[in-house]
C-alpha cells in the first residue's frame, strides 16, 4: 500500500472490519548490507558489494518498508500490513489516533530506521542518548563492535595466573 493509505487501512480495519487489538509496528530495511557476511577477519579486505536490492516473499519496492499487525478478538484472525516508504521523504501518518498502543512503537521505529510519524505527539529517543547520531537497525549504520573486535566465533585465550608467565610471582 502507498504511504498516504497507511493510517486510513488502520483506521478502516479497526472501525469498520473489527480488529481491535494492536499487536505490533515496526520497519524492515531491505538494502544488502555493506559490510558483507564475512567479518571475522578484520585484516581481511571487505567482500565485493552487491548493491541490488532483493525482495524476499513479503519484500518491497523501496529500502525501507513499514510492518504492521493487527487482530480480531472476535474473529480470532490477524492481519499484516505493509507499506512501502518512499526514499526520498521516509515519513508515514502515526497509528496512534486509531491504535493508542503504536505509541512506543513508533517511537521505537523512528529512533532506530529513521522514519517519521506525521502526528505523532512525541517522537524522543526511549533508548538512545538524545545527541546519538544514526539508525543502529539500518543496515548502513556501522557495527563499530565488530570493526574493532573480530565477530563472531574468535576467542581470546589468556594465561591462567600462577603459570610461567606470571609476573608477580610467589612470596617466600
Amino acid at each position: 500500500m502507498s504511504t498516504s493509505a497507511w493510517r486510513e487501512t488502520a483506521r478502516v480495519l479497526r472501525h469498520e472490519m473489527g480488529f481491535d487489538y494492536f499487536c505490533f509496528l515496526s520497519a524492515i530495511d531491505w538494502m544488502p548490507s555493506p559490510y558483507g557476511k564475512g567479518e571475522d577477519d578484520p585484516t581481511a579486505p571487505p567482500p565485493e558489494r552487491d548493491d541490488t536490492i532483493r525482495q524476499g516473499y513479503t519484500g518491497g519496492d523501496t529500502r525501507l518498508q513499514m510492518l504492521g499487525r493487527v487482530t480480531s478478538s472476535a474473529l480470532h484472525v490477524g492481519v499484516n500490513i505493509k507499506c512501502d516508504v518512499p526514499d526520498a521523504d521516509a515519513t508515514v501518518d502515526s497509528w496512534i489516533p486509531v491504535y493508542a498502543g503504536a505509541n512506543w512503537h513508533e517511537r521505537e521505529t523512528h529512533e532506530m530506521f529513521g522514519i517519521s510519524f506525521a502526528g505523532h505527539p512525541d517522537l524522543r529517543n526511549m533508548y538512545l542518548p538524545t545527541d546519538f547520531e544514526g539508525h543502529p537497525l539500518r543496515k548502513d549504520f556501522p557495527l563499530l563492535a565488530r570493526m574493532v573486535k573480530p565477530w563472531p566465533g574468535i576467542v581470546d585465550v589468556e594465561p591462567l595466573p600462577g603459570g610461567d608467565n606470571d609476573e608477580e610471582g610467589d612470596a617466600e
